[in-house]
């Protein structure tokens, strides 16, 4: 049997037709031919999918739907410039670092404030507030502890130049230092006899003091200590302050309008900044080169009977002197008609002012703003939960670390903080 015979019945069978080539056309023109039909063939399909193929889909963010995962075993998001850090202004390309990206380090917390960072020690102090303690992350394997409980449902944190803590705490109303062999100092309580209002924030000056705000905050249930009965927190009586308290614990009626304060090395306590200037003050900074300060007015406190903050933050020239004069509005932080409330602030070495933002349901506008010293909206940063507070770490100081509600994040710029945190 012939090989065509062979396969005549087998291509009959199968329905193909035998395939006869023209033995004057080579293989390579065969190919050739092949080639060219087979790319004219995939171009009209590429075209055809090209007019129904969607937009490409951009890294998940804080305002998609699911929002991304900001955790360590979320998805990477983007390599060069994550998509929740916006450069509004060119100028902030030079303040954001691009192959980073924002991330949780913890959550957990009911609500967190009052972020500061321990140079000597390489850990983030923070405050949660309604659980009356205070939380250390470690730089060095990223462990979450308690770090102090009871805290005196302390708010604001810092550090002065000796790496001594300080506290602002709501239940005593006072300021508290924590000295380096252990023990601790109370600050300040008082202004002129009467008790303090719930020292919110304070900050280290390089001549030995400290200044701080003194709204009226802590004189609610979930946050500290309501007002003894009568008092603007509770004048109805109905509350009962002692309530999960130590025995022996005292009530105290608020007695002081919403100031800011100045503790001389001396232990002079003096008002700086009064609330018909400053109404509410809440986060406080000064520049890098101390000449200015920057003082957070925001919305009414319980009781509050002031005139109130607008969610403003003001600017101040501070002279050898040490009074804060030609005071002005820095900025209403209102973006893209979006009213978003600042809160913790800080400056950079460059002057660059760094500030929290509580935009409540406006998804995309709770997280960080930062401005120029001339007030000139830079960037944002936005995170998925409102955020109270944040400070410069890490062994560079070139991290920012972000109090936002339940959680603590975290994320690398190309800039460092300046002063101690």
């Amino acid at each position: 049997m012939t090989r065509q015979e062979r396969s005549g019945p087998k291509g009959a069978q199968s329905g193909q037709k035998e395939e006869r080539r023209d033995p004057n056309v080579s293989r390579r023109t065969l190919v050739q031919g092949l080639a060219v039909g087979a790319a004219a063939a995939a171009a009209g399909v590429s075209s055809a999918l090209a007019q129904n193929a969607p937009a490409p889909v951009g890294p998940p963010t804080t305002i998609t739907s699911p929002p991304r995962d900001f955790s360590p075993r979320g998805a990477p998001t983007t390599y060069f410039w994550d998509p929740d850090i916006i450069a509004v202004d060119p100028s902030f390309n030079d303040l954001a670092q691009p192959n980073t990206s924002i991330k949780r380090l913890f959550t957990g917390v009911l609500w967190a404030e009052g972020p500061a960072w321990s140079s000597q020690g390489r850990y983030l102090l923070w405050s949660d507030i309604p659980n009356n303690r205070q939380m250390r992350w470690s730089e060095d394997d990223g462990h979450v502890s308690v770090f102090r409980m009871p805290s005196n449902y302390s708010n604001g944190n810092s550090f002065d130049f000796q790496g001594r803590q300080l506290s602002c705490e709501h239940l005593t109303r006072r300021v508290t230092r924590y000295e380096n062999d252990g023990t601790a100092t109370v600050l300040a309580d008082n202004y002129q006899g009467k008790r303090l209002n719930s020292p919110n924030d304070i900050v280290a000056h390089p001549d030995g003091s400290y200044w701080f705000t003194d709204p009226p905050y802590g004189g609610q249930l979930y946050e500290g200590e309501p007002d003894a009965a009568g008092g603007p927190s509770n004048s109805a009586g109905k509350l009962n302050p002692r309530i999960g308290q130590p025995a022996g614990f005292v009530p105290a009626k608020r007695e002081l309008p919403t100031n800011c304060y100045r503790i001389d090395p001396s232990g002079r306590i003096d008002v700086v900044v009064t609330e018909d200037q400053v109404p509410d003050p809440n986060g406080i900074c000064f520049s890098p080169d101390y000449k200015k300060l920057y003082v957070v007015s925001t919305g009414k406190g319980p009781g509050d009977t002031g005139p109130g903050g607008k969610g403003d933050v003001f600017v101040f020239d501070v002279g050898a002197d040490n009074k804060p004069v030609n005071g002005k509005r820095f900025s209403d932080f209102t973006i893209d008609g979006v009213k978003c409330g600042p809160d913790g602030i800080r400056c950079d070495v460059n002057g660059n002012v760094w500030c929290s933002s509580n935009a409540g349901r406006a998804v995309g506008y709770n997280g960080v703003t930062v401005w120029s010293p001339e007030g000139k909206l830079l960037g944002r940063i936005r995170l998925p939960e409102v955020c109270g507070n944040i400070t410069f770490g890490g062994p560079k100081r070139n991290r920012l670390f972000m109090a936002a509600s339940q959680s603590l994040y975290a994320v690398y710029t190309a800039t460092q903080g300046a002063g101690p945190a």
